[in-house]
């Protein structure tokens, strides 16, 4: 394992070297786990081509003309797919100053029954430009590809901490909840902020992230202060989501992190892929031998976690588009949750 701005290197490939190969990527994947919550992975197996045939598409899809891309706007869209305006988005309640599109898995629409969870809202069709049918192969083939990165990377982290590999098998499968961001940041907005994202913890498992060489993203280390994650060639940056950390009362960490805009009129393209379970995954406590030495979950009375995966994503949906919530979602922004029942909080072990 080797160091760039403080961020673990990892090489996935280290599990099909041989037992004292993959007892190194253990220790390495455990590290970086544990005690960050960030690390750079290298060996993933996606090729260049596989790359550029995702970023040509996304390059080609922010030089649509406005139009075009307006035709896919999110407020169209119950399901919160679709293209997101400079400043739509929030984080915190604040405005980001990025432009981005939104996919996840092409399925039907599920609108909730009555006695059905809102979340059901969150599954549905993406929206294509007309203009471009190629996004729609590339980003499809994009998310099946690093859905089976994410699966592989999963089971060598959980064998890491001594679980079972596939003690999570059953909240992902088929109906797995994967989510795709194509990502323009356009340079700085000229009112005196910085933010391209905020602040902020992503939800779901693992992320893997595919930045330009521009720069931009920051991890908030031990010191308190976000520091730097230079774009490294061929590798994807990894971040564990709180439902990780929940599910092991802290033991491993979702980590805060930010992007800075880019000065001036200088463009940051970037790809996060969001590997998350099924919307109606209940997730349970992980069985580890490092159970007891977990210090508990980082708790935030802003920022509630329950077990049923599917709440915290809308919850998060529903703040980062506000404009998209309000259209369609106004019951459930003045809490009329037409659930059944109240919420279920994550395990009680999991919030001290």
């Amino acid at each position: 394992m080797s160091y760039t701005s403080q961020l673990p290197i990892v090489d996935l490939s280290a599990a099909d070297r041989g037992p004292q190969a993959r007892r190194l990527l253990h220790a390495q994947l455990h590290s970086a786990a544990h005690d960050v919550g960030f690390f750079q992975l290298v060996g993933h197996g996606v090729t260049e081509a596989e790359t550029r045939a995702l970023t040509g598409a996304m390059r080609a899809f922010f030089a649509l003309p406005e139009a075009d891309r307006l035709a896919l706007d999110t407020t169209n869209s119950p399901h919160f797919r679709g293209y997101t305006r400079i400043g739509d988005e929030r984080t915190a309640g604040a405005r980001d100053w990025r432009d981005q599109l939104d996919i996840g898995a092409e399925r039907p629409a599920h609108v909730p029954g009555p006695q059905e969870a809102p979340y059901w809202w969150l599954q549905g069709p993406n929206q294509w430009p007309v203009a471009l049918p190629e996004l729609r192969l590339a980003a499809l083939n994009w998310i099946e590809r690093l859905s089976g990165v994410a699966e592989r990377l999963l089971h060598e982290l959980l064998t890491s901490i001594g679980a079972a590999p596939d003690f999570y098998d059953d909240a992902f499968g088929p109906r797995a909840h994967p989510h795709l961001k194509l990502v323009r940041y356009p340079g700085s907005s000229g009112e005196g902020d910085d933010q391209g994202v905020g602040a902020h913890k992503d939800y779901g498992f693992l992320t893997l992230l595919l930045q330009d060489h521009v720069g931009g993203l920051q991890v908030e280390r031990e010191d308190g202060v976000f520091h730097d994650v230079p774009p490294l060639p061929g590798a994807f940056v990894v971040n564990l989501g709180e439902l990780l950390e929940v599910a092991t009362d802290g033991y491993l960490v979702a980590t805060n992190h930010r992007v800075v805009s880019p000065p001036g009129a200088t463009e940051r393209y970037s790809v996060p892929f969001f590997y998350n379970p099924r919307l109606d995954a209940r997730i349970a406590p992980l069985q580890f031998p490092y159970a007891a030495a977990a210090p508990g979950v980082t708790t935030d009375p802003a920022n509630p976690l329950f077990a049923e995966y599917g709440r915290n994503e809308l919850k998060g949906k529903l703040r980062a588009h506000p404009l998209a919530a309000a259209r369609h979602h106004a019951d459930l922004l003045l809490g009329r949750d037409r659930s059944a029942g109240p919420a279920q909080p994550a395990q009680p072990a999991m919030s001290s």
